[in-house]
């Protein structure tokens, strides 16, 4: 199937998409600021530069996109691979996928807890807020 866009265009698609403070990261943050939470963005000394650290709990949080970390779940209806370019995409998202992992276990190894928040996972807030709860609280 080939892409509805131009070359060029869809570069300029791509390259509009943000790293950093992300609609799903925003809703996270929104949300545990509301329950009383402080917290750091991004702290660059920790593999992954996590979204959302308490230091003194050694506890991160990614927020992560379907689409860009390949969520597992296969329910998930925003994790799907493109139908273009497949040759491109399959080892750039399996790439992410692994680095993430590799993250996850560097974060684990010097002692901190770690979660991982599904963009998916955004449509049920009271959901969201439990998990984050025992998350916090030492229980999930």
């Amino acid at each position: 199937m080939a892409d509805i866009v131009d070359t060029e265009t869809r570069s300029r698609m791509m390259s509009g998409i943000r790293g950093k403070n992300t609609k799903p990261e925003m809703t996270v943050r929104r949300a545990l600021h509301a329950m009383g939470y402080r917290y750091r963005l991004h702290a660059r000394e920790l593999p992954g530069k996590p979204d959302i650290v308490f230091r003194r709990r050694r506890l991160a949080i990614f927020v992560h996109g379907c689409f860009w970390h390949r969520h597992p779940d296969p329910s998930c209806k925003l994790a799907r691979m493109p139908k273009s370019r497949v040759e491109f995409w399959e080892p750039k998202l399996e790439g992410n996928r692994a680095r993430d992992g590799a993250n996850v276990a560097a974060l684990e190894a010097m002692g901190w807890k770690v979660l991982l928040v599904w963009e998916c996972q955004l449509g049920n807030m009271e959901s969201l807020r439990k998990a984050l709860l025992r998350f916090l609280e030492g229980r999930g």
